[in-house]
């Protein structure tokens, strides 16, 4: 029975011009984000412990631990907030529609009843903060005209709620039940992100106007302000506080994180710049940060988060990345290492190594979108949606320039002779294209709809599946090839063939999502079929 060995985790979702948040559980040292419907729980002492929590409906946009670290409140587009476990496969506890619109933020207070949340919604409701286990409203949030971005509340008693938005405004509310006490108007630009302190004393807002203030956590007036020396370039999306209350991470537009030292008065200095470039572009662009025990994460536009140490932050940064949008295709690269390489629909390729994860990625400018991926020794072959086909040689961790094939149709699958990596079969609507290198040995019309095919390694035999769910196994000569058999079995059409290492099996899969097993030699296959879940 297989026994899952490990999980390669997505990359958070991403939004330019937005901030992001990404939040964790010190006791545990998990972090928590979200990609599309789905909360992400990563540990940051082993990357690869990894768990997903996906019954959300709509697109998710925040998800944070509760104090005590037995609950994480998660929400979403639609204004809805679920409240679940994080043991016994996450069992869930509440559900709440707390806005009309989306929630783009949301906070515990420290004894884990009250949760206060903020976003878009109608009217004047961007605000709303109630008990966890009943749902019930515990005060007003008046003072905003447009979307909240950012909430937080107060760690220490007494407590106290800071709102920010798109309205250039940070409110300042009492209570419980809270009640409006005062707006901040500092900022000359949307206020992205707030945070109280851990020791409650301060909370500091950030701004697009590239500022970052500091107020006194109790009464919410100004102490001071984040030096413009050596300050941000570009807007200010994210901040986040050391544990001991002395120091803050920010990220910025300008591609640069940067840590403060915040001193007594409430001004704040730069202590270092952090600046790490992947692709040279607004991929770059750093949208997210927390600062979390011994470690100080960033994340990029890209979705890549730079997980640095708080101890040396000279040292350079681990990279933990993955997939922003579906992955389409996967394959196994054979070299020194094995290595897995997978491709989203969006043309990302990325490389992953068992036991280590993220490995980097490929630069796949040279053609664009991706369909069909497989990789040989030293080489990958690439389709897209067009006619072409492309062998682009690897080079070190990368790709070198591609020979383009032209194929008539556009490719359905692909496979390589192994043994004869020079010899590859492309399969085409129409029937099969034969290729030698970048070179067209010939295209066979085969009478039927194909929608799948293989070849052996050593090249004298193709497998090829049909929209009516039928093999057909075909000796290759040269440039022609002659039927062999005819094996029905499936129910659906063919999705996928594949050898096995020894050559001994095949396999097919159809769209019914059945997989059949069959020997190479008798044709016969298991009395059992798989079904895939």
């Amino acid at each position: 029975m297989a026994k899952l060995s490990e999980t390669y985790a997505c990359a958070p979702s991403t939004e330019r011009g937005r901030g992001i948040l990404i939040s964790g559980d010190s006791k545990s040292n998990n972090i928590l984000y979200c990609t599309a419907r789905s909360v992400i729980i990563r540990n940051l002492d082993n990357p690869l412990q990894i768990s997903v929590y996906g019954e959300h409906a709509y697109p998710v946009t925040v998800a944070r631990y509760s104090p005590n670290g037995e609950w994480i409140a998660s929400a979403d587009v639609s204004g809805t907030i679920r409240i679940w476990g994080t043991h016994n496969d996450f069992v869930l506890k509440n559900e709440f529609r707390v806005l009309s619109g989306r929630i783009d933020d949301l906070q515990w207070s420290l004894d884990g009843m009250r949760i206060v949340a903020c976003g878009d919604g109608k009217g004047k409701s961007f605000v709303r903060a109630f008990m966890w286990d009943s749902g019930s409203t515990v005060g007003d949030f008046d003072g905003h005209s447009r979307r909240v971005l950012s909430c937080s509340f107060k760690p220490t008693r007494p407590f106290r709620i800071v709102t920010c938005g798109e309205d250039f405004l940070a409110n300042f509310y009492e209570g419980p039940p809270f009640k409006f006490s005062m707006s901040i108007r500092d900022h000359s630009n949307f206020v992205n992100c707030v945070r109280f302190s851990p020791d409650g004393t301060k909370f500091i807002t950030v701004s697009s106007d590239r500022k970052g203030i500091v107020y006194d956590g109790k009464t919410g007036n100004k102490l001071g302000e984040l030096s413009s020396e050596d300050g941000h370039k570009g807007s200010i999306y994210a901040v986040s506080w050391s544990p001991d209350s002395k120091q803050v991470v920010t990220v910025s537009a300008d591609k640069s994180a940067k840590i403060w030292d915040i001193l007594d008065d409430g001004s704040g200095k730069v202590n270092k710049t952090l600046a790490c470039t992947e692709s040279g572009g607004v991929e770059d662009m750093l949208v997210g940060c927390l600062w979390q025990n011994d470690f100080v994460l960033t994340v990029s536009l890209g979705g890549t988060i730079y997980l640095y140490s708080a101890k040396d932050l000279d040292k350079s940064p681990v990279s933990l990345s993955g997939h922003m949008k579906n992955v389409t295709v996967l394959t196994l690269l054979n070299r020194r290492e094995k290595m897995l390489l997978s491709s989203s629909y969006d043309g990302v390729i990325i490389r992953w190594i068992p036991g280590m994860g993220y490995s980097g990625k490929f630069d796949s400018k040279q053609f664009g979108l991706i369909k069909l991926l497989l990789a040989g020794k030293d080489e990958v072959i690439a389709a897209g949606f067009d006619n072409k086909v492309f062998r682009v040689p690897l080079q070190g961790d990368n790709f070198g320039p591609a020979d383009t094939v032209d194929v008539g149709s556009q490719p359905k699958d692909v496979s390589l002779a192994l043994n004869s990596p020079e010899l590859a079969i492309i399969a085409i609507e129409s029937g099969i294209v034969l290729l030698n290198g970048s070179k067209v040995v010939s295209t066979i019309n085969l009478g039927f709809t194909v929608s799948a095919a293989t070849i052996s390694p050593d090249g004298s035999e193709a497998i090829v599946g049909g929209q009516d769910g039928k093999l057909r196994i075909y000796s290759v000569s040269g440039d022609t090839v002659k039927e062999v058999s005819v094996l029905e079995k499936h129910r659906g059409a063919i999705t996928a063939i594949r050898y096995s290492p020894d050559v001994s099996m095949f396999a097919s899969a159809d769209m019914n999502r059945e997989a059949v097993v069959w020997d190479r030699v008798s044709k016969e296959f298991p009395t059992q079929t798989r079904l895939i879940s």
